[in-house]
């Protein structure tokens, strides 16, 4: 078994790229609040803070699915798909404690 660090299945490829997607949308959301922005009552409220960490979710899950789907079934093995996997599961493992568990 061979490791290497750049994903060379399709798959892989599109895993690393949702990793990206993720840091560039997360990234975004920090520079909106370090701008002034706030949130308000419901998590809708300001939309300028909504939509860039919707899309950091989305892209971090996606990234877990597509990644976890690679390695089964392409049979990646590359450190970047990997850690889009372990990232990918933590933004899950958030998402789904802030559902079942709201406060």
């Amino acid at each position: 078994m061979k490791v290497h660090f750049i994903p060379k299945t399709h798959l892989g490829k599109w895993s690393a790229w949702l990793m990206v997607a993720f840091i560039v949308f997360f990234g975004l959301f920090f520079i909106f609040v370090a701008s002034g922005q706030r949130g308000g009552a419901t998590f809708f409220s300001n939309l300028w803070l909504t939509v860039p960490i919707l899309l950091a979710g989305i892209s971090g899950i996606s990234a877990f699915f597509t990644g976890i789907t690679g390695v089964i079934k392409s049979r990646e093995r590359s450190i970047l798909v990997y850690l889009a996997i372990l990232i990918g599961l933590i933004v899950l493992l958030f998402c789904l404690a802030e559902i079942i568990f709201p406060h």
